[in-house]
C-alpha cells in the first residue's frame, strides 16, 4: 500500500479528544509505520504542550503530527507547535488561512486540514495545504459536515484533480473493506477514530472501551457540550443514558447540571457536569455510564480492544489481499 505525506502508510490515527489519542497511542501508530496525531487542548497552553510533543518523541523517532480545533483559543499553542516541529499540523472547524499554511510550511510541517463539504475542501485547496482529510457524516465524535463519505470523498477527489493533494477519507472506516472502498473512490489514505479509541494504547477509559464491543448503533446529536462547543453536533454511542435524554429541550445544556464525575485532562483537574460531553478517559471517576462516548456509524464492526500497531498492519495486509483477490477474480 502506498504511504502519503512521506509516512510508510496511508492510515491517519484521527487527533481523539480531548486527550485520548495521547503519547503512547500516537507513537504507537507511528512505530508501525501510520500517521499518529496527539489531540491538542482546547485551551492556551504551550508549555504543556511542548512536554508532551517531547514525550512523544521519547516513545517513537518515526514523524507524527497533532490535531487542533480552530473553534478554541490556539494562537499559542500553534506557535510551540511549530516551534517543536512535529511533521503533521491537523486543522479542524475554523478557517485555515494563507497566513496559517505559509507560517506552517516555513517551519518545515505539512498542513492537513479536516473538511465537510466541497466548498471547505476548494478553500484549503487555495491556500496550498498538503493533503485533505474528508469527512461523512458516519463519522463518530463532532461531525462538521451533512454529506456521506461515498457522496462527498469523489467529488472533493476531482476538485483537487491533478495536483499533489493526497485526500484522505474519514468516517465509518474500520477495517480492510472500508479502506479498499475508500481508495476506489480516489482517497489515498484514509483516517480511522473510532477503532484507534478501542486500543491498548488509547488513553479512553476501560469502559468506554468495552461499550465499543458491546453497543453496535450511534446516533447524529447535539446533546452534549451545548455551551462550551455551540453550534457543534457529534455521532455518539446509543448508551442507556443517551436513550433517556436524547430529546433534550433545545434550551438546556451543561451549564446548570449536576457534577457527575471528576477527570485530570491534559494535566487539569476538571469537574464533568451531565451533557458536558467529555468522553472518560483513564484517570476519570464518578458516573461514567452517563458521560459521552463517542462512536462512529461502523462501530459495529468493531468485536475486540487490539494493540494499535496490529490495527494498522492489519489494515494494510488485509487491504492488499482484497485488492488481489478481487482484481483476480475480475481478470479471470
Amino acid at each position: 500500500m502506498k504511504g502519503i505525506l512521506g509516512f510508510e502508510y496511508g492510515i491517519v490515527q484521527a487527533p481523539l479528544g480531548p486527550d485520548i489519542s495521547g503519547p503512547e497511542l500516537v507513537a504507537a501508530v507511528a512505530n508501525a509505520g501510520g500517521i499518529g496525531l496527539l489531540r491538542c487542548p482546547d485551551w492556551e497552553c504551550p508549555d504543556y504542550l511542548r512536554e508532551l510533543i517531547r514525550k512523544t518523541k521519547t516513545l517513537t523517532d518515526k514523524p507524527f503530527g497533532i490535531g487542533v480545533v480552530l473553534a478554541f483559543p490556539h494562537d499559542l499553542n500553534i506557535k510551540a507547535i511549530l516551534e517543536e516541529k512535529v511533521a503533521v499540523l491537523q486543522l479542524y472547524w475554523g478557517d485555515c488561512s494563507q497566513e496559517l499554511v505559509d507560517d506552517a510550511h516555513r517551519a518545515g510541517l505539512k498542513v492537513v486540514p479536516q473538511v465537510g463539504n466541497v466548498e471547505e475542501a476548494r478553500k484549503a485547496v487555495a491556500v496550498g495545504v498538503d493533503a485533505i482529510i474528508v469527512q461523512g457524516h458516519e463519522a463518530g465524535g463532532h461531525v462538521i459536515g451533512k454529506d456521506g463519505l461515498f457522496s462527498l470523498l469523489p467529488r472533493v477527489v476531482d476538485l483537487v484533480g491533478e495536483r499533489d493533494i493526497p485526500v484522505i477519507a474519514a468516517g465509518g472506516i474500520v477495517d480492510a473493506r472500508g479502506y479498499v472502498a475508500a481508495l476506489s473512490l480516489g482517497a489515498q489514505g484514509v483516517c480511522l477514530g473510532t477503532r484507534f479509541v478501542a486500543t491498548h494504547e488509547s488513553y479512553a477509559h476501560p469502559i468506554y472501551k468495552r461499550k465499543l464491543i458491546e453497543y453496535e448503533k450511534t446516533e447524529y446529536t447535539d446533546v452534549f457540550g451545548r455551551a462550551r462547543w455551540p453550534g457543534a453536533p457529534h455521532r455518539v454511542l446509543e448508551t442507556p443514558f443517551f436513550d433517556d435524554w436524547r430529546s433534550l429541550p433545545a434550551g438546556e445544556n451543561e451549564v446548570n447540571q449536576p457534577i457527575i464525575g471528576r477527570s485530570t485532562i491534559h494535566g487539569v483537574e476538571k469537574e464533568i457536569r451531565r451533557f458536558s460531553g467529555t468522553v472518560p478517559n483513564m484517570t476519570t471517576t464518578g458516573d461514567l455510564e452517563s458521560m459521552a462516548m463517542y462512536a462512529g456509524q461502523s462501530v459495529g464492526l468493531i468485536k475486540e480492544i487490539l494493540p494499535a500497531g496490529e490495527v494498522v498492519k492489519s489494515l494494510v495486509e488485509e487491504a492488499q489481499a482484497l485488492i488481489l483477490q478481487k482484481f483476480n477474480n475480475a481478470t479471470t
